[in-house]
């Protein structure tokens, strides 16, 4: 990926460390002036103390320092499930947005639904013969997943559309929204696979949770795993969607929709080897 950016005309690429203060001024800011800054930053795992490092304080660092080179405009990639806080890493990323509102600077503050990468995770087990799994039946959730390069070319337009400015604004793909089950149709359908379903209740999760949970008051490992797990459940039972306050549901048709590429595109492209994702801490399957 650096090489690809390296190979670009007129781009300058610059590494260093984002949560140390004197690499974020020498390494990248490096004494120049700058108009915005687009920021892309967010925690590997989730984890408590990871969420609050990364989503939050190292945010408010690199804020300070944005400013003191003359930045006037921040385009911030959030997570649209900040609307239901429920999680650490939720409640870390609120409070920066709180105080990225409140710093007098333009902003715009992007959420976007699920990442296709995201619904990827189980390719290699359906090409080994295994089942799809589902939590409950499949559709409890719902989502409208959005391509990088979709979600890349709306965090860009958000620097000059007046519009997108001093706003947070949700940000779908092309619907139609879709359930796991829909997603696991359409990657069987991909892969040239007769579907296979496995369903696994949630109860499983809250006893797993529950376990890690009253271990973890002994053992820090545990908690961490713990967090995970309610990390999982949270997205195996909270739609990727507006939340609509007023109705106490998620809306499909109030999420706005951006972008061409659609997720059973990314499937034909995973299954044919064009491309491949690149998941990292996000794996779970």
């Amino acid at each position: 990926m650096l090489d690809r950016l390296r190979a670009m005309p007129g781009l300058t690429v610059r590494e260093g460390d984002p949560l140390n203060a004197d690499s974020l001024r020498e390494d990248g800011l490096c004494g120049e002036r700058f108009d915005t800054w687009v920021s892309c930053l967010a925690s590997r795992t989730g984890a408590p103390q990871d969420a609050w490092a990364v989503d939050h304080a190292g945010h408010v660092q690199a804020l300070h320092a944005c400013r003191e080179a003359g930045v006037h405009q921040v385009v911030l990639l959030s997570a649209l499930c900040v609307q239901k806080p429920q999680l650490a890493f939720q409640r870390a990323k609120l409070a920066f947005e709180a105080a990225l509102m409140e710093s007098g600077l333009n902003y715009s503050i992007v959420r976007p639904t699920a990442f296709f990468k995201s619904l990827s995770g189980q390719v290699e087990r359906l090409r080994r013969g295994r089942p799809f799994l589902l939590f409950g039946d499949g559709q409890l959730t719902a989502c409208k997943p959005i391509a990088d390069e979709d979600l890349g070319e709306f965090l860009a337009g958000c620097v000059d559309d007046p519009s997108r400015h001093r706003r947070i604004l949700p940000i779908g793909g092309p619907g139609p929204a879709l359930t796991p089950l829909q997603q696991g149709l359409l990657l069987f359908e991909a892969l040239q696979m007769e579907p296979r379903f496995k369903q696994v209740p949630l109860s499983v999760m809250d006893a797993a949770i529950a376990v890690l949970g009253a271990a973890g008051r002994v053992w820090p490992w545990a908690a961490a795993k713990a967090e995970l797990a309610r990390i999982g459940r949270y997205y195996a039972t909270e739609s990727m969607l507006v939340w609509n306050a007023e109705l106490k549901r998620y809306c499909a048709e109030d999420t706005p929709e951006y972008g061409h590429r659609s997720l059973a595109q990314h499937y034909g492209a995973l299954a044919r080897g064009e491309v491949a994702d690149q998941r990292g801490d996000h794996a779970v399957f």
